[in-house]
């Protein structure tokens, strides 16, 4: 069963919270009200999967709390219901990264659809999020003879060429192998090669592999043990 999906709203306007609170709840979400964009940035931003936000409030626009949570690295999908609206503030929302931009009166289907769109969203981030930690969580369980070991691998070379390479025996090399298989979770070269490059294309990698160099291999699908 899937947890409930929690959505925060921050509007002025009592009576819109208020009412979209009680549409969610109906709907088995929970619901977090704020009345400012202040309000919110002292609440905690990973509990929310959706952001209900108005454009005009007191104090912190919508658009300066927008800012203001990529600069924290906040994901969390922002839905923007308002009523002061024009198109040049609707264009700066949706490429500032907003799921969507609301014009009240909104209709019930109308703002949950978009609740809908934006908690699937926040879904796709987290699945990628935990993507990126399992990959290189499997990396760095590697020793520093083993990444060597990798990098030869992914090149394309062979046991008795990476032995020639590193310096050591091809027995050594073929126990390596199969750490690096081992720790990496995956059962083939061409697996191995796949997981690499997804690893190198990572921005949290930062350099921990090497630069990309041509592989001996055209096709990945034909590669086979050795």
């Amino acid at each position: 069963m899937n947890p409930r999906k929690t959505v925060y709203v921050v509007d002025d306007d009592e009576s819109f919270r208020n009412a979209v609170a009680r549409l969610l709840r109906v709907l088995d979400y929970d619901v977090l009200l704020f009345d400012s964009a202040e309000a919110l940035l002292r609440a905690d931003l990973s509990k929310a999967d959706c952001l209900l936000l108005d454009v005009r409030m007191a104090g912190t626009s919508g658009l300066e709390l927008q800012a203001e949570m990529q600069r924290r690295m906040s994901m969390v999908p922002i839905v923007f219901v308002t009523a002061h609206a024009d198109t040049r503030t609707a264009v700066a929302a949706i490429k500032a990264g907003a799921e969507d931009f609301l014009i009240k009166p909104v209709s019930s289907e109308e703002l949950l659809a978009a609740v809908e769109r934006a908690i699937a969203r926040s879904e796709a981030i987290r699945l990628d999020a935990e993507s990126t930690a399992s990959k290189l969580g499997r990396y760095q369980r590697l020793t520093r003879r083993e990444r060597e070991v990798l990098n030869a691998l992914v090149r394309g070379l062979r046991n008795k060429q990476i032995a020639a390479e590193l310096g050591t025996t091809e027995r050594t090399i073929k126990a390596h192998r199969a750490r690096v298989m081992h720790k990496l979770e995956v059962q083939s070269v061409a697996e191995l090669v796949v997981l690499t490059e997804s690893i190198r294309k990572l921005p949290a990698c930062n350099g921990m592999l090497p630069p990309q160099r041509t592989s001996h291999f055209a096709n990945y699908s034909s590669l086979r043990p050795f």
